[in-house]
């Protein structure tokens, strides 16, 4: 890994280039991960590399509506894996709900290494390896997943999701929560509630939103009745936009 020194302007950024491109390395990432990312990071600079206040909206009801899930599940792809395997497995553990690998470019050498990797931060239920139901709607292997996972799940986590899977899943009947940094994505427009956030900066409010909510004991229901997914989409546009107008391009 490149040795990039603290007080670089763009530090945080290297590094999670730094990190995926260390996943590529050890067979975890896909190569066209990387490209999925770089467009993602576009966006983060029109947000201002920050957590909108909108994002922070969706945020809540997303911790809500999985406190409130009957059969949670997280889903896991390669990127996701590369960049918040740790956070994933934490917020796991406080939902008690179980992850489950599932990418587009499979291998079944890179779906192990993804399952290792989860397991060697602690994860204790790692779905993936069991592909014996079909997702309808979508053509692509990615439409195979573990019966006892995603394919009963009533509230899914899917974070880097693809916007035909979204679809898919929100058809069946499920509750979608993406992180997506492009608010204009088939992904976002797609799900339940989307979290227009980097995924790391994501992940770290979301687990503390789960754990302020356990321990206030707030009504879930009442957090996300309310909620309009593509209100809150267009709140963030509104927001990119007056941050670009107040921008000093000089």
């Amino acid at each position: 890994m490149t040795i990039i020194p603290d007080l670089h302007p763009r530090y945080k950024s290297l590094m999670t280039r730094d990190k995926l491109v260390a996943g590529v390395e050890a067979g975890i990432t896909s190569q066209q991960g990387l490209i999925a990312h770089g467009r993602g990071e576009a966006f983060d600079y029109l947000i201002g590399e920050q957590t909108l206040k909108s994002a922070r909206r969706a945020t809540e009801v997303a911790a809500a509506m999985l406190l409130a899930a009957k059969k949670p599940v997280l889903s896991v792809n390669g990127n996701v894996a590369a960049l918040v395997a740790k956070e994933m497995v934490e917020l796991s553990e406080l939902l008690n709900a179980p992850l489950e690998v599932n990418i587009f470019y499979r291998t079944e050498k890179r779906a192990k290494r993804i399952k290792a990797l989860l397991e060697k931060q602690g994860a204790n239920k790692v779905l993936g390896d069991l592909r014996n139901a079909v997702i309808p709607g979508i053509e692509h292997s990615r439409a195979k997943v573990d019966r006892d996972g995603l394919y009963s799940a009533d509230v899914v986590l899917a974070p880097l999701e693809d916007g035909d899977r979204c679809e898919a899943l929100v058809n069946m009947g499920k509750k979608v929560i993406t992180i997506d940094l492009n608010p204009l994505s088939r992904t976002s427009k797609q799900a339940s509630v989307s979290i227009v956030d980097d995924i790391e900066r994501a992940l770290q409010n979301l687990i503390l939103a789960v754990k302020e909510d356990k321990k206030a004991k707030n009504d879930l229901a009442a957090l996300s009745e309310s909620y309009d997914n593509n209100e809150n989409l267009k709140a963030v546009i509104k927001e990119i936009v007056s941050r670009l107008k107040k921008e000093d391009l000089r």
